[in-house]
């Protein structure tokens, strides 16, 4: 995929019980089963690297990247019903979320 011209979403997850592992799982599926909405070109599902330098924060406990064609195609994604629904399901796993969106320079 070409990351020229794109809009890319990256949301960072903190759980609301560090180190559960049954949250955390539970988090991965619900993202694995919203990976199939429709305007999403590129996801990734990550968790923190063992890097370890300065400038990282590995605070999160799990990432998700998308990558859209173009802001119109994030904004249905928004409002589309898989990820309400996901929202729904899975927003008690959670304590923290913050999103940086970034669009090419």
């Amino acid at each position: 995929m070409s990351t020229q011209n794109v809009f890319v979403h990256h949301v960072y997850f903190w759980l609301a019980n560090p180190g559960n592992e049954k949250d955390k799982r539970d988090l991965l599926a619900g993202l694995q089963k919203l990976s199939s909405v429709k305007t999403i070109k590129f996801h990734h599902i990550g968790v923190p690297a063992t890097t370890n330098r300065e400038v990282i924060d590995a605070s999160y406990d799990v990432s998700w990247l998308l990558f859209f064609d173009n802001k119109a195609d994030q904004d249905s994604y928004q409002v589309d019903p898989d990820h309400l629904q996901f929202v729904a399901d899975c927003k008690h796993l959670w304590k923290k979320v913050t999103v940086y969106d970034s669009v090419t320079a």
